[in-house]
């Protein structure tokens, strides 16, 4: 069981001192005006490894300036495993899980076009009371509205990554940060099936040129890129994802166009 929270006053122990085997020791703020989320994540990963946390808790600012002068670290919370201090919560989680906050990876998007299935799907068992070719439709459209959902929560993060490989944003920087809108604008205007006239062209438009760019990224002059397609500082990798997301508007918008002939 873990130990009872104890205040850092009444604590005189060397943390390395204790820190051995499966034992933890776990200092963090637990002010009357802030409870450190960072120290909460830290004890629970910590109790979820297996170890026994000797939780000691700093009530003042202090206490939280005289210990971060005398270990010489510049945050909060720290702790010790093995008889020594790891670090805080996310050095704590690179050290018991391998988790690398660089690496790459594709689990964002597949979040995201995993919401837009269910999302569809959801539609179209509301409203049609079947899944059909909608349903298909309705996954693009969404998608598109997320993905650019995305890219507008950090448009200036998203327009920097995006100038790395769209040939027209490298032309004329400005549609680097009008294409987001479109994508969202287009997307929600799919899925009402609503002035398809202005909506598929557009998508048709930023697609095809982020498809071609990609392409040319990726497989022509084999540069290895991060992804702009979940907004900007992500870790997916520029490749597959990013031509799947503009040939999806492609197909859609394309579909569109001829269902108005």
């Amino acid at each position: 069981m873990p130990k009872d929270r104890r205040d850092v006053a009444d604590i005189d122990t060397n943390p390395a001192d204790v820190a051995v085997g499966k034992t933890a020791v776990l200092y963090r703020m637990a002010l009357t005006d802030h409870l450190c989320p960072s120290g909460q994540k830290a004890r629970w990963l910590l109790e979820r490894q297996g170890y026994d946390v000797d939780d000691r808790l700093f009530r003042t600012r202090t206490e939280v300036d005289a210990f971060k002068a005398e270990h010489d670290v510049k945050t909060t919370p720290q702790a010790w495993i093995e008889g020594e201090r790891v670090g805080g919560y996310t050095d704590l989680r690179e050290r018991l899980t391998g988790w690398d906050p660089k690496a790459t990876t594709y689990r964002p998007v597949l979040y995201l076009f995993a919401v837009a299935a269910l999302t569809a799907i959801a539609l179209s068992i509301g409203f049609l009371g079947a899944i059909t070719w909608q349903t298909l439709g309705w996954f693009i459209s969404v998608s598109m509205i997320l993905l650019g959902m995305q890219k507008l929560r950090d448009i200036e993060g998203f327009s920097t990554m995006f100038l790395n490989y769209d040939l027209l944003a490298r032309k004329w920087v400005p549609y680097a940060y009008i294409y987001p809108f479109v994508e969202t604008g287009a997307g929600i205007l799919m899925t009402g099936m609503m002035l398809t006239w202005v909506s598929a062209p557009a998508a048709l438009f930023i697609a095809s040129i982020g498809a071609i760019s990609v392409f040319k990224a990726v497989y022509i002059d084999k540069r290895e890129l991060k992804c702009a397609c979940v907004g900007g500082n992500s870790n997916v990798p520029l490749g597959f994802v990013s031509l799947t997301e503009n040939l999806m508007m492609v197909g859609m918008a394309v579909v569109m166009l001829w269902l108005m002939v």
